[in-house]
């Protein structure tokens, strides 16, 4: 542990924390004389009914403090860092990898790769398991720390070594082995990360068809394509996916998908939304998702972002919006959105303006000139381009935003630009929606004060 202990930022009023004089700014050091490595130690070893911590105050005075309490009963104390450790970095150099695609010139913690289980647990995070020792994966298993995400890329060792750039990437895969064990209790998602020609066909049928033989651990495994953005110069050359590639991964997903679903009732591989748009195919119902586990990579968004807009479309159409027929709701906005998802923008677009006809919505692609026309999400898409692209245009009264293009619980994008730069640019006012079926109607449907 580091002897300058963990800082705690907060103590909660009425707590056990705050009855025995604990505050902010003082440090824990220790809990039955045992230190503790992260808040997974905390966590373990603060369920105990009679608990003795070692606390630093400030000014360097040193207090043991014997607790009784309920099990499982919290202190009601939060910690300066929420890991209560330092984040594990990347030690791989992989031939895909986004961050080593970015320009220079960005904030610092853009370009920090991390490669943390803790955070997989925590955050949901995809880890290579490059980083984890024995020791790790012991305390996995102690903890019962479950799911843990795993980028497995390829089932081949000597293929893993070459894509991740880490002689010991191949061996890494035997640490799934030990999580899963019948009777671990430990579940994992999975993650395919596919570049064309090197872990695509023949290689991905014998990657899916080794992680089929971690079930019933392993709940389902995402094949999303390489992003490539136009920052390249130096890296391992990778081309795009075609139409005709795009199919048969899609053709090998839904393979396993039928297998899958006739012997365990799921469909446990899932292709991310691309797949479909780059075939030109349409996208699935709902049933071919499962219980969308795997929206953060992709699979399934605008399955469920459509569906999602025509039940509460339907629901506004019968009994409208806080009592006011929807019909009645008037005004002009926009809204702006990356090349992937924007035929279906517009899609919803055009059936929120026929059930209000005096409602106009403007939908404007975004070309991510920033990274390079490849990249096609929204939740990538930069203020600068957003600001040169929509200079001129119909704009309305206001412009709405989906929630994906800001950093998680701040006011800006990705190239720093904040959204009162894009209003001040623009002229015009900006609502930032969450992306949700009604969230969307709301957000087209709002005036400028809140009201609707």
């Amino acid at each position: 542990m580091d002897n300058k202990g963990h800082l705690i930022k907060k103590v909660e009023p009425g707590s056990i924390a705050e009855e025995l004089e604990i505050a902010a700014g003082d440090c824990l050091l220790a809990i039955n004389d045992k230190p503790i490595e992260d808040i997974f130690d905390y966590q373990y070893m603060v369920q105990d009914e009679e608990l003795t911590l070692l606390i630093r105050k400030p000014d360097g005075e040193e207090w043991e403090l014997e607790i009784e309490k309920y099990y499982d009963e919290d202190l009601g104390i939060e910690f300066d860092n929420g890991l209560m450790d330092n984040y594990r970095s990347c030690c791989n150099k992989c031939i895909f990898c986004f961050i080593d695609q970015m320009p220079p010139g960005m904030r610092e913690t853009l370009y920090f790769k991390d490669d943390d289980a803790r955070l997989s647990f925590l955050q949901g995070n995809y880890v290579t398991l490059t980083n984890m020792s024995d020791n790790d994966i012991d305390r996995i298993l102690k903890y019962h720390l479950s799911p843990i995400n795993v980028s497995f890329q390829t089932t081949n060792p000597e293929l893993r070594c070459k894509m991740l750039n880490n002689r010991f990437a191949g061996e890494a895969l035997k640490k799934v082995d030990r999580l899963c064990q019948p009777g671990t209790g430990i579940e994992l998602n999975g993650q395919i990360v596919l570049c064309k020609g090197v872990n695509d066909g023949a290689e991905l049928h014998r990657s899916l068809t080794d992680l089929y033989n971690y079930r019933p651990n392993l709940k389902s495994v995402s094949v999303v394509p390489v992003g490539l953005s136009k920052y390249r110069e130096g890296l391992y050359p990778l081309e795009p996916f075609e139409k005709d590639d795009a199919r048969e991964v899609l053709k090998e997903i839904e393979y396993w998908q039928n297998k899958s679903f006739e012997e365990y009732g799921d469909h446990f591989v899932h292709a991310s939304d691309e797949w479909y748009m780059i075939a030109q195919l349409p996208i699935p119902g709902p049933e071919i998702y499962d219980d969308y586990g795997q929206l953060e990579n992709g699979v399934g968004m605008v399955r469920l972002l459509l569906d999602e807009f025509d039940e509460a479309l339907k629901g506004a159409i019968e009994n409208g919006i806080d009592g006011i027929p929807l019909k009645d709701f008037k005004g002009e906005v926009s809204t702006a959105s990356g090349k992937l998802i924007y035929p279906f923008i517009c899609e919803m677009a055009k059936k929120l303006t026929e059930a209000a006809p005096e409602l106009t919505v403007h939908v404007h692609e975004i070309t991510n000139n920033f990274f390079g026309e490849r990249i096609t999400v929204t939740g990538l898409l930069t203020g600068q381009d957003i600001i040169a692209q929509l200079k001129g245009q119909k704009l309305g009264d206001a412009l709405i935003l989906p929630q994906n293009v800001l950093r998680a619980g701040e006011d800006y994008l990705l190239d720093d630009v904040r959204v009162s730069d894009i209003e001040r640019e623009l002229g015009v006012k900006v609502r930032v929606i969450k992306s949700g079926g009604m969230d969307f109607i709301r957000g087209l449907i709002t005036k400028q004060d809140g009201s609707l």
